[in-house]
This record gives C-alpha cells, structure tokens and sequence, in this order.
C-alpha cells in the first residue's frame, strides 16, 4: 500500500477516536451538571420535582463499551492493513526479482542474437568468397572443357555460375554448349529478374 494511503488511514482513525474521547466528556459532563444542580436545589431547601421516570442505563457505562468495542474493531481493521501491506510488499520484491531475470535473460538474447549474425556473416563472406574463387576457376578454363562440366550440371546450378562470369568468358561456355542446354540456361537467367519491382 502507499504511503499516502497508510498516512490516511492512520489520521482518520486517530480523528474517530479523538471525537469519541470528546463525546465521552461531554457526557460525563452533562451527568455532573446534573449531580450538581440537584445538591444545590436540595441545600436551599427546594427540592426539584423530580418525575417518576423508568431507570436509565448508565451512560458512561455504556459509552465505555461501545468505545471499547469501536477500538476493537479499529485494531482489528489496522492489523488487517497492516497484514495487506506486507503482503504487496512481498509481490512488489517479487516483481523486481522477476523483471531483473526478464531484463538478464534478454540481454543473453541479445547477446547470442549479435553472436549469431557474426557467424552468418562469416559463413555468408566464406560462401561468397567460394563461389568467387569458382567462377574464377570457370572463367579461365578452356570455353570447351567449362561448356562439357556446365552441360553436365543441372542447368539452374550451371546458370548461377555463368551469370557471376564475365560476359566474354560466358559467351565463349554459351557457344560451346548444346543448344537444348544453352536454352534452358538463358531461359533460367531471362527469368530470374523478370518479378522483380520496374520502379
């Protein structure tokens, strides 16, 4: 619970029980005022008639017991706010606990995330750095001997490495192919640019 609310709280019952201490003085009192005015009247010799009325309750003792049971259920009623304090008090620790563990976990996320694109890149650099060296390969064998091993790939493979050539050193492969190989070939890379966006 808040602060404010406990200062509340503590004041209003503070306030309830002042105004009750005041209201059993006023009554005790009226009860001596009363006591009071009847020894004067009876010491000057008039005696104030005095009414056949039902006996009254004590007033004070009365008063007593409802304080008494008012700051009963008072206590009662701190005690359980008391009690409801502790226990937000415990989840809020709770919930710092979990949020450090949350914020601990995600960094490890993070960091393994960063680790994981390091090592994409060096995979993908190593890739791109293969498939260079290949080509290279490709482009300075004899255009008979690359148009025989192109002939013998599957043409989406043959055409990969043929649009990463040099455009003389393919033209001389392209010759050398069949033609059935060297249409589905061109087919293939025609056709690779072709959904891509014009503008």
């Amino acid at each position: 619970m808040p602060r404010k609310s406990k200062t509340v709280v503590v004041r209003g019952s503070v306030l309830l029980i002042a105004s009750l201490f005041v209201v059993s003085a006023m009554l005790r009192i009226l009860t001596s005022a009363e006591s009071a005015l009847a020894e004067i009247g009876t010491a000057d010799g008039f005696a104030l008639p005095v009414a056949a009325e039902p006996a009254k309750p004590n007033v004070s003792d009365r008063s007593r017991t409802e304080m008494a049971s008012l700051l009963e259920a008072l206590r009662a009623r701190e005690a359980s706010v008391v009690e409801r304090e502790t226990d937000l008090d415990i989840r809020a620790k709770a919930l710092d606990v979990a949020q450090i563990e949350i914020e601990r976990r995600l960094d490890a996320l993070e960091a393994a995330e960063n680790r994981l694109e390091s090592t994409l890149a060096v995979a993908q650099s190593a890739s791109e750095n293969d498939l260079a060296r290949l080509t290279t390969v490709y482009e300075n064998m004899k255009p008979k001997d690359a148009a025989a091993l192109f002939e013998a790939m599957e043409p989406e493979f043959a055409a990969g490495f043929i649009a990463r050539m040099r455009p003389d050193a393919a033209a001389k492969v392209m010759s050398g192919l069949n033609p059935q190989a060297a249409y589905s070939i061109s087919v293939i890379m025609a056709g690779r640019n072709a959904n891509a966006p014009k503008s």
